[in-house]
């Protein structure tokens, strides 16, 4: 079993979804359960499905969790940008440039880990 905790990119993971709960707390209340929502499940699923690969014994499966993860990393991506565009979110650039770093940690760890093993 791995460490998640040790990850970079699960420590960065957690960061983002800890942001989007706090920004989130302050949209409107007809969105409580449309974009509020739907941003919140997607930033937790992402840590979420780092630890879940993590605690996966096989290496296609814990892959196949960071590619979930990833996944709904790129769906809080366009989310953000909606949220923002609609007038929701005025710190948009460091939420976004946040979830852009931790993209490209998990998409390094993701090709590190489907490299052949010489």
């Amino acid at each position: 079993m791995r460490d998640h905790t040790k990850l970079r990119a699960f420590e960065l993971a957690d960061q983002v979804a800890l942001a989007i709960y706090r920004c989130t707390a302050h949209f409107p209340r007809e969105e409580q359960f449309g974009l509020t929502s739907q941003m919140r499940r997607a930033a937790v699923s992402v840590p979420s499905n780092i630890v879940e690969g993590c605690a996966r014994d096989s290496g296609s499966d814990y892959v196949r969790f960071l590619d979930i993860a990833f996944g709904s990393l790129r769906e809080l991506e366009y989310q953000i940008s909606l949220a923002h565009r609609l007038g929701y979110l005025s710190d948009y650039d460091p939420l976004a440039a946040h979830i852009t770093e931790t993209s490209k940690v998990l998409a390094a760890l993701i090709r590190s880990l489907r490299l052949p093993k010489t």
